[in-house]
């Protein structure tokens, strides 16, 4: 069952699942964040790792070299052409080991051409997400720190997973800064 705003507060206040939480819809001159209908509309941190092909690496989620891209911080990234850059997602998670969420981009950004990929938020996972931002068109794009880049959708399980994120000792749990690929 998709979780609505009300639950959503409820567990962001009294159990610390999103922090820091805004309780509304922030929309006055930037991309907007907050919580919302059915979800919460997380924002990009100002800390950015952009790929490059400087050094001509491969990208290998195996053995990934870190030389792939470059380190950025600052209100706008602009991220080149047909690339992509990770981030962190602002807010800290601490889900609940009935939940699962998923994660869409926002409207805003799709439509030019930028396309979010976050990963499910398993049952106890915590942290803050890495998130992958593509620019999918020819020209280069913008992304604004601290402003919407995401919505997180809240299902409920039917019964409560048998074996959770922290049961399996999660390689992502609990992280804090952009993670890098590990096996």
């Amino acid at each position: 069952m998709l979780k609505n705003d009300a639950w959503i507060k409820e567990m962001a206040l009294e159990h610390r699942m999103i922090e820091p939480f805004v309780d509304s819809q922030v929309r006055d001159g930037v991309i907007s964040y907050g919580l919302s209908s059915y979800g919460y509309d997380i924002r990009i941190a100002d800390e950015f790792n952009i790929f490059t092909n400087v050094y001509t690496t491969t990208v290998d989620p195996k053995e990934f070299d870190s030389r792939s891209f470059v380190n950025f911080q600052g209100d706008v990234a602009v991220i080149p052409p047909n690339s992509f850059a990770l981030a962190r997602t602002v807010e800290y998670f601490r889900i609940p080991r009935n939940i699962l969420t998923l994660c869409v981009g926002k409207s805003t950004y799709a439509r030019c051409g930028i396309i979010v990929n976050v990963t499910p938020f398993e049952p106890e996972w915590e942290g803050t997400a890495t998130l992958e931002v593509s620019n999918t068109t020819p020209l280069p794009a913008k992304i604004y720190a601290n402003e919407g880049i995401a919505q997180v959708l809240f299902l409920e399980g039917s019964e409560v997973c048998t074996f959770s994120y922290k049961d399996k000792k999660g390689k992502y749990d609990k992280q804090i800064d952009i993670t890098l690929p590990r096996l």
